[in-house]
């Protein structure tokens, strides 16, 4: 077991409702769980996502916490967050990173591996 060690899985859905095809608006929510499975706790400060539509324009959003935030999980927790993603496109991806830091006060980054966005029966 890592001394710090977050394990990050993503969950995303496209929300019809919020959504307008016609005037290129698909709005997708994506639920968040960020597990401690380090030997110490750690807290997330700040996110940096970098989003990409299906004509491959890319935007960066960073910011100070999660949903206005800044959990501390001890070894074992788990944060849970719902947060949403607008795209002009039916398509899209996220990816990026935590940064956190752990009890010891040494920050360090947790990656988000690259999940897909997509309005279902678009992709084939």
């Amino acid at each position: 077991m890592k001394p710090y060690d977050l394990t990050i899985t993503v969950t995303p859905q496209y929300l019809p409702e919020q959504s307008e095809p016609s005037e290129h608006q698909f709005l997708f929510a994506y639920t968040v769980r960020i597990t401690n499975s380090g030997e110490h706790a750690a807290q997330v400060i700040s996110r940096h996502w970098i989003i990409t539509d299906g004509q491959q324009r890319v935007q960066e959003v960073r910011g100070l916490g999660v949903v206005g935030q800044q959990p501390l999980l001890s070894p074992g927790e788990t944060f849970e967050y719902t947060s949403g993603c607008p795209l002009p496109t039916p398509i899209g991806t996220m990816r990026g990173a935590y940064h956190c830091v752990g009890e010891n006060g040494i920050p360090f980054e947790v990656p988000i591996n690259e999940f897909v966005l997509a309005m279902p029966r678009t992709l084939h």
